[in-house]
């Protein structure tokens, strides 16, 4: 029998061998789905490395948010509660640092998942998108 590390929780591929040496099953995927059809331990696993990618994808945002708002404006980003700062300033702040934390934090989750996937076989992550609850309370 040929095993690859740990088939039941990483989800390679496995076969059965003859006493030779040659490949007599057809390879199936090996799996350890639990009742909700996810890779429990992998997941779980997968939890520290995801936190670290957090860590980096804020870190990495500051940079790019102070860089564009280098270009955006000379003075330093004002805080709401600045009293000589206006609303359009302190609003365009917010919105240019929400979306450039939230794009980086979604680019550096997906490439961390596409990763995770990549070398395990196992997607850290849901399977499919859930359905819109907000969406179906509008129709």
């Amino acid at each position: 029998m040929v095993t690859a590390g740990l088939p039941g929780i990483i989800g390679h591929t496995v076969g059965t061998c003859s006493p030779n040496g040659q490949d007599v099953g057809a390879p199936h995927r090996a799996s350890a789905l639990d009742t909700s059809g996810t890779f429990g331990p992998m997941k779980l696993i997968y939890k520290p490395f995801g936190i670290i990618l957090g860590i980096l994808a804020g870190l990495v945002s500051r940079k790019v948010f102070e860089a564009l708002w280098g270009m955006l404006d000379n003075e330093e980003p004002p805080k709401p509660t600045t009293k000589e700062a206006d609303w359009p300033k302190v609003l365009a702040a917010a919105a240019v640092q929400g979306v450039t934390f939230k794009v980086t934090r979604a680019a550096v989750d997906r490439a961390g998942a596409k990763g995770w996937d990549h070398l395990f076989g196992v997607w850290p992550g849901e399977k499919r998108q859930e359905k819109s609850q907000a969406a179906e309370l509008v129709r």
